[in-house]
């Protein structure tokens, strides 16, 4: 099972309980900077200690599963798409793919909402395209299954019910995609 979690402006001791109460076994971190001015106890680092300390396992991936660099594009792209045509980025989701297979693990970044973040519109996008299943850990302790997001990502784009599902789909993730940006 894939879940996504953002650590938000949570106490260390609070994210630990969200990833234990949805059963997380490791953490994957996907943010392309793995450091928190503002929360400094969600610094790679300091980060990686705590979970030990708790007994699930780290594993920072954000160089190839990262979304936005300082300068607003994808790592030396323009777009998430682009970004996920990368062998890195492939290389990257096979990876969590594999660890799934034997493993709860939770995709990690910053944002509390997971419609606001890359680990939804970026990654779980094209892991669901896989036929991966994901669940969001929210802040307030539920569980959000993907297909509510892409539900949720349908009804907000007005799209033209004519067409397909996927072709739908793509066009509402764009979509997110370019308001998170500013575009």
């Amino acid at each position: 099972m894939i879940k996504t979690i953002g650590h938000s402006n949570h106490p260390i001791g609070r994210f630990v309980d969200l990833l234990k109460s949805g059963g997380v076994e490791a953490v994957v971190d996907v943010r392309s900077t793995p450091y928190s001015r503002r929360f400094p106890h969600f610094g790679r680092e300091r980060l990686q200690k705590s979970l030990a300390e708790a007994g699930i396992d780290y594993r920072w991936e954000g160089e190839a599963l990262g979304g936005l660099n300082e300068g607003g594009m994808a790592k030396g792209v323009s777009s998430y798409t682009q970004a996920a045509a990368r062998s890195e980025f492939k290389q990257a989701l096979d990876r969590v793919v594999e660890t799934a297979s034997d493993t709860t693990l939770c995709l990690m970044c910053a944002e509390k909402e997971p419609m606001d973040c890359h680990r939804t519109v970026l990654v779980s996008r094209r892991l669901a395209e896989r036929g991966a299943a994901i669940e969001h850990l929210l802040a307030d302790g539920t569980v959000r299954p993907h297909a509510k997001v892409e539900e949720a990502l349908l009804a907000r784009s007005g799209a033209d019910l004519f067409d397909d599902r996927a072709t739908l789909l793509a066009q509402a993730y764009d979509a997110r995609e370019r308001a998170m940006r500013g575009m």
